[in-house]
């Protein structure tokens, strides 16, 4: 699988930890570097305003996708290289579904956490297959990662819903990761054409 586009999903504020900050930026600064583009949010505030910014000054392609209602609040990035504005919240999630190719989760609010387990949902439905990262910075997402965990302790999801997503500890590995992508996928077809 070649990684051409990833769909970002993290916070319209900055949260209180400035790693959070410094990790947006160096996932802009690589996705444009590695030629990836970026899909997000639309927005110009917190980390998603960080990372759209480092992407597009890594000489990166960004494609926002944002509410109408969510104009003014998140304050619209005018200067990314596509942006379109939907009708509602669920039309946003669909086209940043569609336009993407991986999920990488950030630090973020109650918004980051609805994307995130709707994203981990569809795929254990089955809509797509995907991958989902979770980039756990400073340990932000152990109270996610706790609730999928009690989820299955009992006994409202099996355990491989775990399967579902893969923590990552820094963009650093993230980047790495999603390189290695296409030759897992080609040494996967490998075996199975055996």
């Amino acid at each position: 699988m070649q990684i051409s586009s990833v769909a970002v999903f993290c916070g319209s504020r900055f949260g209180s930890r400035p790693e959070y900050a410094a990790e947006a930026r160096r996932l802009g600064t690589a996705l444009g570097q590695a030629g990836v583009k970026l899909v997000y949010g639309g927005g110009h505030v917190g980390l998603m305003g960080a990372v759209a910014d480092a992407t597009l000054a890594a000489g990166g392609t960004v494609t926002g996708i944002i509410p109408s209602f969510l104009h003014d609040r998140e304050i619209m990035h005018e200067g990314v290289t596509d942006l379109t504005v939907t009708e509602s919240m669920h039309d946003r999630k669909a086209l940043m579904f569609a336009a993407s190719d991986a999920f990488v989760v950030m630090p973020g609010g109650l918004g980051t956490f609805d994307e995130t387990i709707e994203i981990m949902t569809w795929r254990q439905l089955r809509q797509h297959d995907k991958p989902i990262y979770i980039v756990n910075i400073a340990g932000w997402a152990d109270a996610l990662l706790a609730m999928v965990d009690a989820c299955i302790t009992d006994g409202f999801a099996a355990p491989t819903a775990r399967d579902l997503f893969e923590v990552v500890p820094d963009v650093a590995t993230l980047m790495a990761t999603l390189e290695a992508l296409p030759a897992q996928a080609a040494a996967r077809d490998r075996v199975a054409t055996l």
